[in-house]
């Protein structure tokens, strides 16, 4: 399965830690993030990361794009409702395409964990036919 991690800044330690605790999940999957998120998660995870440029360098973009062309299969997406960022704009884009295509997205890390689980039951073996 092919797994799409973004944070906010205020949110880059969490999702570190995050993908600590479920690194064992994690390895099974594509993981794939914007620039300074997948640096981040590769330096303490040694999982490798398909990273695409940073968010508001055109990463967030990158995303949507990956995501409008159903090829995500589950987005965690930590993101810190009181900062507001120049790319916001995108952001809202990559959940509204999440919806549009019925992609699973956790915008916070009990909803992740939820998530992941989930995915290590084989709960998320629909997508393979939704694709």
């Amino acid at each position: 399965m092919n797994i799409g991690l973004l944070a906010h800044d205020t949110k880059k330690k969490l999702i570190q830690n995050f993908c600590i605790a479920y690194r064992g999940i994690l390895s099974k999957n594509d993981l794939f993030a914007t620039g300074t998120t997948g640096v981040l998660i590769e330096e303490v995870t040694n999982l490798t990361v398909h990273k695409y440029l940073a968010g508001p360098l055109g990463g967030s973009q990158q995303m949507g794009a990956e995501i409008s062309s159903n090829h995500m299969d589950l987005v965690i997406f930590l993101r810190d409702p009181d900062a507001l960022k120049q790319n916001e704009k995108d952001l809202d884009y990559i959940l509204k395409l999440c919806d549009k295509h019925s992609i699973p997205v956790a915008t916070n890390v009990a909803t992740a964990e939820l998530l992941i689980k989930s995915l290590d039951r084989g709960d998320l073996e629909w997508r393979e036919m939704y694709k």
